[in-house]
């Protein structure tokens, strides 16, 4: 029951549609601390819960990332730092949450068994909890008062399309991971029908980083499988056999690339406006490149006037002119996402995960994050989990665009990362003992 619990927070963390209007918690968020609440007590009960080298890196991340935030707020105070209060203590929240999720699911008795069991939770009710939206975006259900299109995207229940794309390449991903570990042909197919759903989803959501992202993916993945069976002492798998299931696991990947989703793109210069507002996405132009290029050249700044120290949590630039123009000339902006207002206190973000912790946390947040992931990647690579390896990629490569450390659904992608990779790593030395 835990783990459905866990499973449904995930899923429905990004439905922030069913969030109260203004509140920064809804049923995602409440089970999600229920089920913090509820592991914790468990661990508590247990007598010295050993330190695994995934929660061990876990745990140093967090220390060295809340010691950066910690300095970055100190600087910020002490240099007359204006901060919204409102998303200052968004951050704050967020982060413990996720700190929180990571380190309970990698302290977890015999948690390489139990995430595996959530991730095929995740790929397959959350391929239903897709196709759910799907049906209300479509009204084949009656969606009553949640709009599921931002313009002609599609965002099904959360306020935003990218929160949407975001879910989707976390679970088109890891079911790949899930078809390829896979022992059953029975499983390897739900596995791909899973991936498939993501895939077709993500792609009504026009975001351009979910497109990148795929297509970062599939040669990624191929290459990694064409090395792995290069580099095999035993070839055990014939040429022609290899070469058929890396076919069959990457083409839903490569169909992506040519299939069409969606409505047609709206005029470009209003479409400039609207894909900068909402933060990404749509049909990048040269205008809408120079402008997120302007706002990352402002993070750096912010960040280098800080002493590469940071600020502390919170967005600290300033909303572009740009921006605030598009929306008081647009008249069909949807009204429900949350957004900050303009003002005398700079409360924008870089859309930049890297850029954005740069800012909060300087050097310390920024190294520690990069080193983190940097890891993760090493040790799935190690591990020969091709599928893993792929989704820390497509995942770092989403990271370029948008702000993701504080969802809960990418902090559990690292936890599976990092624990799958540490038991394979345990099992051939496990042989070899015996």
């Amino acid at each position: 029951m835990l783990d459905v619990l866990l499973t449904i927070g995930l899923l429905l963390s990004t439905a922030s549609q069913l969030r109260p209007f203004g509140s920064p918690v809804g049923p995602g968020e409440i089970c999600l601390v229920v089920w913090i609440f509820l592991t914790l007590s468990r661990e508590v009960t247990r007598l010295g819960p050993p330190l695994t080298s995934s929660l061990l890196k876990l745990l140093i991340f967090w220390l060295v990332f809340a010691t950066g935030q910690c300095v970055g707020t100190m600087v910020g105070i002490g240099t007359g730092e204006q901060y919204d209060l409102v998303w200052f203590r968004h951050d704050i929240a967020a982060y413990i949450v996720a700190a929180a999720i990571s380190c309970l699911i990698a302290v977890e008795f015999r948690a390489c068994l139990r995430l595996r069991r959530v991730a095929w939770l995740l790929a397959m009710l959350g391929a239903a909890w897709l196709l759910l939206q799907v049906s209300l975006g479509w009204r084949l259900i009656d969606p009553g008062e949640f709009e599921t299109w931002e313009w002609d995207r599609f965002r099904g229940l959360s306020t935003n399309s990218n929160q949407l794309a975001l879910l989707c390449a976390v679970i088109g991903l890891l079911s790949l991971h899930l078809a390829d570990t896979a022992h059953r042909s029975s499983d390897r197919i739900v596995a791909l029908i899973c991936m498939i759903v993501a895939i077709v989803v993500g792609r009504l959501t026009e975001s351009d980083s979910f497109l990148l992202v795929l297509i970062v993916a599939g040669p990624t993945y191929v290459a990694l499988k064409l090395w792995k069976w290069l580099m095999s002492p035993e070839r055990r798998m014939s040429m022609r056999s290899a070469s058929a299931w890396i076919l069959v696991l990457a083409l839903p990947l490569s169909v992506a690339y040519v299939t069409p989703f969606g409505s047609s793109v709206a005029d470009e210069s209003e479409e400039v406006i609207k894909g900068i507002t909402r933060g990404g996405g749509g049909s990048e132009t040269g205008e809408t490149a120079r402008l997120r290029v302007e706002i990352w050249k402002a993070a750096v700044h912010r960040a280098v006037g800080a002493g590469m120290l940071g600020l502390g949590p919170g967005p600290h630039l300033e909303i572009p002119a740009a921006i605030v123009a598009g929306r008081h000339n647009s008249t069909n902006d949807p009204k429900d996402v949350p957004r900050p207002e303009y003002g005398i206190v700079p409360n924008f973000e870089a859309h930049n995960t890297f850029l954005d912790l740069f800012i909060q946390g300087g050097l310390i947040a920024l190294l520690s994050f990069g080193w983190l992931i940097a890891t993760a990647i090493a040790v799935t690579r190690r591990a020969q989990l091709d599928g893993l390896t792929t989704l820390l990629c497509g995942l770092a490569v989403f990271s370029v665009f948008h702000l993701i450390v504080r969802h809960p659904i990418f902090w559990f992608a690292i936890a599976v990362c990092l624990v799958a990779a540490a038991s394979a790593r345990k099992a051939p030395m496990a042989q070899v003992g015996s």
